[in-house]
């Protein structure tokens, strides 16, 4: 039993390093959204593989700890957020606190239900590829929660940049202010996210194949 454990904490400490490496080379080979969030090269597949190889409860806790990663990995927009301007006129350290919850704690902990359909779908491709996209789809509402509390007052002027397509403005003209904030979030972070969905999705099939990958009970 204790060898088992030890077996466990090895892996999953080797799969969370794999995530962060994913995540440190998209952002060289990858630009950042201008105002937060990072297209991966399917960086939530390890920590999503942990909780189908080990459940769901072991899942949620490593991405408790992916989540303490990926604020060392963004230490800069971390410290930022505390620092007076960011979200507007003052600290507001109550904004910085709901952002590090929601965005990094919350959001990554989510990644947790990647196990949610071992043993409820015969196909370990299509059941891990199954959590993969619930889990980063939860991820996702996360963020456009985040975005509506933090940064809806930011939507009139990101649906009138140039370059916008013409249905931005007409948005503006349309939805009232509580709405159109809500939009704006699910657009600006589905501009990452649902890419990143269809991507971790595709890869968690492929992995699916390698021997070994997935266990059965």
């Amino acid at each position: 039993m204790k060898k088992e454990r030890v077996h466990v904490l090895v892996e999953s400490a080797m799969l969370l390093t794999l995530g962060a490496v994913l995540e440190l080379v998209s952002k060289i080979l990858i630009p950042e959204m201008p105002f937060g969030g990072q297209l991966t090269l399917a960086s939530m597949l390890p920590i999503i593989l942990i909780s189908y190889r080990h459940g769901v409860r072991w899942g949620f806790f490593c991405g408790i700890a992916y989540s303490v990663l990926q604020m060392g990995l963004g230490i800069k927009t971390v410290s930022a957020a505390f620092q007076p301007g960011y979200f507007g006129e003052g600290t507001l350290l109550l904004n910085a606190i709901i952002m590090v919850f929601l965005d990094y704690l919350l959001a990554y902990t989510v990644l947790g239900l990647g196990g949610l359909f071992r043993n409820k779908i015969k196909n370990a491709g299509l059941s891990l590829m199954c959590g993969s996209i619930v889990a980063t789809f939860f991820r996702y509402l996360v963020h456009v929660v985040s975005g509506y509390i933090l940064f809806s007052g930011w939507a009139e002027w990101f649906f009138t940049q140039e370059g916008f397509p013409a249905w931005g403005a007409k948005l503006c003209q349309t939805l009232g202010a509580e709405m159109l904030g809500f939009t704006y979030s699910v657009v600006y972070n589905g501009m990452y996210m649902l890419p990143e969905i269809i991507i971790t999705g595709l890869a968690a099939l492929l992995i699916a194949r390698i021997p070994n990958i997935v266990i059965k009970k």
